[in-house]
């Protein structure tokens, strides 16, 4: 055999090697993503799971107020299936969008829940409900703390998808870029507070 063969050879061996070496790092960030989500998922169970408790203590006190605790349920509800949706398919753009809008229905609403129980003075003090909003404000930065980690792995994986020269294979393969969960909270919540004398 010439050496100009040789060299040839060896040289689509490396390549073959470098590609399944490519092939197999963007499988395991996918997945990663994949288990990410995962912990977001155990959060946001939690998370769900509490919600109807503190709506029935406060519905002892806010019998009046059933339409704010409806929109509470029926946001809840709505999350449940986004997560739901995202489960299954945790490196897609839409389940993943469709849980932020869905995450942001429910913290609008949680949101106007929590005012209401502000303006009740014998709600706010019961213990049960301080309980529960206590466990649940415990949840929500285990959320956020699990929110982030599922952005560092979908950010890994999209840098190793986009680099020259694993872009290559990310693109013979159709490895989808995958969308980041962005943070639940309004404009008006991440605003810095204005303290006035």
């Amino acid at each position: 055999m010439p050496v100009s063969q040789i060299t040839l050879l060896a040289i689509a061996a490396i390549a073959v090697f470098w590609a399944v070496g490519a092939y197999n790092r963007l499988i395991r960030l996918r997945n990663e993503i994949g288990n990410a989500f995962a912990q977001i998922d155990v959060q946001l169970k939690r998370r769900h799971d509490l919600i109807p408790n503190l709506v029935e203590v406060a519905r002892n006190y806010l019998e009046h107020e059933r339409d704010t605790l409806e929109r509470v349920i029926a946001a809840r509800a709505q999350a449940m299936a986004a997560t739901d949706l995202v489960k299954s398919r945790p490196n897609q753009a839409d389940p993943i969008k469709s849980l932020g809008v869905a995450e942001a229905t429910l913290a609008g609403a949680m949101g106007r829940f929590q005012a209401v129980i502000e303006a009740y003075p014998e709600l706010k003090a019961d213990a049960t409900l301080q309980d529960l909003r206590e466990e649940l404000t415990h949840t929500e930065n285990k959320v956020a703390f699990s929110r982030q980690l599922f952005n560092d792995a979908t950010l890994d994986y999209n840098n190793a998808a986009h680099q020259f020269p694993a872009n290559l294979v990310a693109g013979l393969f159709r490895f989808q870029t995958a969308e980041m969960l962005q943070s639940t909270s309004s404009d008006a919540e991440r605003a810095a507070v204005t303290v006035k004398f």
